[in-house]
């Protein structure tokens, strides 16, 4: 695939063996198997023992599948960062990341297995172009529960407080080519409320949005996969601009240019590519 569908990335409890089974049968673009936040402290161990033979195992199909570890400031970060790399999953999650110094240093261990960084705390927000641009590094995600808590701030509708925040993460992000997945939504029984977030991260440009819950898998990839209104837009504007052989090219009384024609191959790759995804999990 050239594009890589990222619309629903599921946090799944790495300490329980039987939500990481039924993972495999969840229409999620992406899994995060977490050894931070979902597991209490007295089960780090057997849960980081449990996450990693079950992806050396390779049950997932196409599902990308990435283990978000523990820090490397706690007593679990560099075990879980070693049977993380051993294991060898489609990327290593890191919380907390605050300078390129932390990937660089993490990279040692992970060796070519793609990194991506929890954006969560101001300091790393400040400093998520440097942060973006270290090498291996994949993707940024937006840790908004704990980013929220640093700001001293609110989670209200329209989420105005973590704007700025969200913008810069994803500048930096797209200055340097690489994915960047919006944060989470806590009230899994709204959809409303999470349709409406998951329309302002999409028409912000974010790839696709974090899940603490299945049941907000249907309304996520409705909202991240391309409509059929817009594919047939892009095909129509493709058409106009190879019709018009380098002259002016119109489609529905509007100037298409390369710009719109770039973008529109993109939205047709990424239908192409969320179409093989759900053909090959099916």
């Amino acid at each position: 695939m050239t594009h890589r569908p990222r619309r629903s990335v599921l946090y799944m409890p790495g300490a329980k063996e039987r939500a990481l089974q039924k993972a495999a049968t969840l229409a999620a673009d992406a899994l995060i198997l977490d050894l931070e936040d979902a597991v209490a402290p007295q089960d780090k161990p057997a849960a980081r023992d449990l996450v990693a033979r079950t992806v050396a195992e390779r049950p997932y199909g196409p599902r990308e599948v990435v283990i978000r570890i523990n820090g490397a400031d706690t007593e679990w970060g560099a075990d879980d960062l070693a049977a993380a790399a051993q294991a060898r999953p489609d990327a290593i999650l890191l919380p907390k990341v605050e300078s390129a110094a932390q990937l660089a240093t993490a990279r040692e261990v992970a060796g070519d297995v793609p990194l991506w960084a929890m954006m969560e705390t101001p300091r790393g927000i400040l400093n998520a172009s440097e942060i973006a641009a270290a090498p291996g590094l994949a993707c940024l995600v937006m840790g908004t529960n704990d980013l929220v808590k640093d700001l001293h701030a609110a989670h209200v509708p329209g989420r105005a407080p973590l704007i700025p925040a969200l913008a810069q993460c994803l500048l930096a992000a797209r200055a340097e080519g690489i994915a960047a997945i919006d944060g989470v939504f806590n009230a899994f029984k709204d959809d409303e409320g999470l349709r409406a977030e998951c329309e302002q991260g999409r028409d912000m440009g974010f790839d696709g949005k974090t899940l603490i819950h299945p049941a907000q898998l249907s309304v996520t990839n409705a909202v991240y996969g391309p409509s059929d209104a817009a594919l047939e837009e892009a095909r129509a504007q493709i058409a106009a601009f190879d019709a018009a052989e380098g002259g002016v090219a119109v489609h529905d009384g509007r100037i298409v240019e390369n710009l719109h024609v770039e973008n529109a191959r993109r939205l047709l790759a990424e239908a192409e590519a969320i179409a093989a995804l759900e053909a090959a999990a099916s």
